[in-house]
């Protein structure tokens, strides 16, 4: 059974030499080499930060101190390289340190350094000033961030401590930390973000972590002599290949990564089966000023076959071309407003955007502005995961103003024939509008009817048979009274231009939870997959399209103020506070009722606070890799601990072995286990009464004719093994715990070692 651990004789053959294909050297690992990986690792790392934050004077600071690092790191070693190795490590480390605060200080404050390079002490104020003000742009900017001063401070420094981490690994061979450690990093703006991966980086990332192992690998004594260069090379590009091709495809809850597509809006107005999700799920934010946000609106339909609303497909244009010009006349007063919108979990070919848009910021150049409609349209982008900022206009007639207008008439294709409604709808039309004597009367009239005579549900006209749009679809919906946000929008549509107005249907969200959370002096709104919406809009020349909302218990209703009188005379309109009272609040377009808002879901928005969950999830799986060796280790020796306890000497024998190698101890298969007995009692302090119960142990099941009573080693195990780890030092205990080297090391490889 312990064979290997007895004294060598006349008949025992000498041990094989490793085979030739073996090295038979350890490859001393240079200098440039591996300060070159480690620089190659840390702007691997730093990549990801470029769709974040502009490149700029903080990317510039972020390749000096990686350089600098590098660079300082190969001079040292180089002149270091007779001395001892900790020696040379520690004068690296010192000497990189240095130079970094020299280099950021050169960059970011020179002006109160010696020569530029060695901080005073009035650089100290300086550099927290400048973190200061990097950790307000962050807070409260949006992605991509401006580059700044004190974000070229920050991420300098920042780097300048992984370039040297990333350095030091390197030079040590630790080739599964490093590239933990560069992955991790490069991931976190695509964690904060919540953006889609970087496929072109992880290519990148790829690529060096495949020359860390690579670096690591040949320098092995086990590795062998020679290898295919083009086979490694085609082998790594084949793994990289199929990991990019397959990673897309495989289906990532979004529970478990906190991202994900909560809905995937078309403009079909099929939202039933969206707005009956059973867990609603947070797909967009919105920073504004106030209390209320505006309504933002995906596209519009305008055409109507009898049985479906066609979206509008219009010309397109680039966004620096703008939204088109104003359809109001310069005497309708306007308020010019901001918003900041944040796509978490929505799919559409479409961007919500405040109406009417006048502007945007922090979009790529492929998606074109709809200017019949100002949306934002792509034939090639997804909306998840966009950040971007909406320039808009509230558009305010007074009530004088639009009473004095005649809605538009409905516009007339001759190319389509023209669509028979069920009498139903224009008698009903007539019926509820007899008393009003202007066409907006007539709309506020409609308006109120469906709020007070109909009933918000979103189960009746599934269960009663009809859901849609379709003539017959509104006929049923007047007859029944029950529906949802489609079924009142498209009815309101339908009965407006049978007085002769033209109408269409727009697709988008009400404006979301209001939250404690602010964003300098915006508020922030949560928006959630059940706000989806739909609602009417009619024209009125002079003005541009006017919103109203007839869905009953949703948003507040369209409403305008008379002209404010003092003197005598006329002036502006006037501009109400934010008001969920539908008979005093005048609006450009519906805004949502506050007990809607108290009752939705979705309390917490990404522009407010970053979402723990993926960041938790992350740091745990970062932690659960790099102390899987430690717990495994810990698993064998539990397991070896209770055989011991049942009297097994080859699973106590086993252990103390392993122990050795991991605290790197002696370890020699020609010694005997007396031998090596005595040796680690004159050598390490090991208790010789524990020492000498596990010798006998051994040699009894190894010479005795027949199997003696067991007796309990665990305990003398356990005296023996807390002395050798008494006798090393705490550097050599902790990387035993985290890196044991028998998990790795072959019985023969240690033993060569060791001897």
């Amino acid at each position: 059974m312990f064979r290997t651990d007895q004294a060598p004789s006349a008949t025992t053959p000498p041990t094989p030499a490793p085979p030739r294909w073996h090295r038979d050297h350890v490859d001393p690992p240079g200098v440039v080499a591996p300060g070159a990986l480690a620089a190659a690792a840390s702007v691997v790392a730093m990549w990801p930060f470029t769709a974040v934050i502009e490149p700029g004077p903080w990317s510039l600071a972020v390749v000096a101190v990686i350089v600098s690092a590098a660079l300082t790191g190969m001079l040292l070693r180089r002149m270091l390289r007779r001395g001892d190795a900790w020696l040379r490590e520690a004068g690296a480390f010192v000497a990189q340190a240095l130079v970094a605060v020299a280099v950021l200080t050169q960059i970011t404050a020179a002006d109160t350094a010696v020569l530029g390079l060695i901080p005073t002490t009035d650089t100290v104020p300086v550099f927290a000033a400048l973190g200061a003000a990097a950790w307000e742009q962050v807070v409260f900017g949006t992605a991509p961030l401006d580059s700044s001063p004190g974000l070229a401070a920050v991420m300098g420094a920042g780097f300048a401590a992984v370039a040297i981490l990333l350095d030091h690994l390197v030079a040590s061979r630790s080739a599964v930390i490093a590239t933990l450690l560069t992955g991790t990093v490069g991931a976190i703006p695509m964690i904060v973000t919540l953006g889609e991966p970087h496929v072109v980086w992880f290519g990148m990332f790829g690529a060096v972590a495949l020359l860390l192992f690579r670096f690591t690998a040949r320098r092995h004594p086990l590795s062998p002599r020679r290898s295919t260069t083009s086979l490694a090379v085609l082998v790594g590009a084949a793994a990289l290949a199929a990991t990019i091709v397959v990673a897309p495809a495989v289906p990532v809850t979004a529970n478990l990564a906190g991202t994900g597509v909560g809905v995937t809006v078309d403009a079909s107005l099929r939202l039933g089966d969206d707005l009956r999700q059973p867990n609603p799920v947070e797909v967009l934010t919105v920073a504004a000023k106030g209390e209320v946000a505006p309504y933002l609106r995906l596209t519009t339909l305008s055409q109507f076959d009898g049985r479906v609303w066609q979206p509008d497909r219009g010309d397109l244009q680039s966004q620096r071309e703008g939204f088109g010009e104003p359809e109001w006349t310069p005497d309708i007063a306007i308020e010019e407003r901001t918003t900041s919108i944040r796509v978490l979990r929505m799919s559409s070919s479409w961007l919500p955007v405040p109406y009417p848009a006048t502007g945007v910021q922090g979009l790529n150049g492929s998606w074109r502005v709809a200017t019949d409609n100002r949306t934002l349209f792509s034939r090639s982008a997804d909306a998840a995961g966009n950040d971007y900022t909406v320039r808009s206009a509230r558009v305010i007639p007074t009530l004088e103003q639009i009473r004095a207008l005649e809605a538009a008439e409905p516009a007339v294709d001759d190319a389509t024939a023209r669509v028979e409604l069920p009498s139903v709808i224009a008698a009903t039309a007539e019926d509820v509008t007899a008393r009003a004597s202007t066409d907006y009367d007539r709309l506020v009239a409609l308006q109120t009817w469906f709020r007070s005579d109909f009933v918000y549900s979103l189960e009746t006209p599934v269960e009663e048979g009809f859901d849609g749009t379709g003539a017959e679809a509104v006929a049923r919906f007047l007859d029944e009274k029950s529906g949802y946000c489609v079924h009142f929008a498209g009815a309101f549509a339908l009965m407006a231009e049978s007085l002769g107005m033209q109408a269409r249907i727009v697709v988008g969200y009400l404006p979301g939870a209001l939250t404690d959370e602010k964003r300098g002096d915006e508020s922030i709104f949560s928006v959630s997959s059940d706000q989806l919406h739909s609602w009417p809009e009619v024209l009125f020349p002079g003005v541009g399209w006017i919103p109203f909302e007839p869905t009953a218990s949703l948003g507040t209703p369209t409403a305008f103020q008379a002209a404010a009188v003092s003197g005598g005379g006329t002036g502006g309109p006037a501009a109400p506070a934010p008001t969920s009272a539908p008979t005093t609040e005048e609006s450009a377009g519906p805004e949502i009722d506050r007990r809607d808002t108290e009752s939705g879901a979705g309390a917490t928005g990404e522009l407010r606070s970053l979402d723990p969950t993926p960041v938790v999830l992350s740091v745990a799986g970062v932690l659960v890799l790099l102390l899987l060796p430690a717990l495994i280790r810990r698993a064998a020796r539990e397991v070896r601990l209770r055989r011991a306890h049942g009297g097994d000497p080859a699973a106590a024998w086993t252990e103390l072995r392993s122990t050795l190698i991991d605290l790197q101890l002696p370890v020699s298969d020609a010694d005997t286990p007396r031998m090596r007995a005595a040796e680690l009692v004159r050598e390490n302090g090991v208790d010789a009464d524990a020492m000498s119960a596990l010798t006998d142990a051994v040699e009894r099941a190894s010479y005795a004719r027949s199997a003696s009573a067991s007796i309990d080693l665990a305990v003398p195990l356990g005296v023996v093994l807390a002395r050798l780890h008494r006798s090393v030092d705490g550097r050599t205990r902790a990387r035993a715990l985290l890196l044991p080297r028998s998990l790795f090391v072959a019985r023969s490889t240690a033993a060569a070692a060791s001897a």
